[in-house]
């Protein structure tokens, strides 16, 4: 359904080294700088991550209620993520990584050092 996801930095450097270690946790690339756009760039398993500088000039800010999910392959990649998200910088949210029974979902949520909420996804099987 979706194409792409863009969330907006105040400060690219300081995204790259974030976003490079939860990518990295996953199997994933580090991102492509596009320094002419300000811009950088993911792709991981068909899916496309982007972070930029605002072109209107104005501060980037958070989704007040906006979450951004990434899809994770098992509950030990959720917590690799997590556990980089926060050595480069991110902040737990909501409740500790780890299984929802209701929703047979292992989740963990984070903040990006620019406040934009994200979270991990594993379903479990049934």
């Amino acid at each position: 359904m979706f194409s792409h996801i863009f969330l907006g930095s105040n400060d690219l450097d300081r995204s790259q080294t974030f976003y490079d270690a939860l990518f990295a946790a996953i199997g994933g690339k580090p991102g492509h700088r596009d320094e002419a756009k300000n811009r950088i760039v993911y792709a991981h398993d068909g899916g496309r991550l982007m972070l930029a500088i605002p072109i209107d000039g104005k501060p980037a800010t958070f989704g007040n209620g906006a979450t951004t999910g990434f899809a994770m392959t098992s509950p030990e990649q959720v917590h690799a993520w997590h556990d980089a998200g926060v050595a480069a910088g991110g902040t737990t949210c909501e409740d500790p990584p780890g299984l929802r029974e209701a929703a047979g979902l292992y989740l963990a949520y984070l903040r990006d050092p620019d406040g934009n909420k994200l979270c991990a996804l594993h379903r479990m099987p049934k």
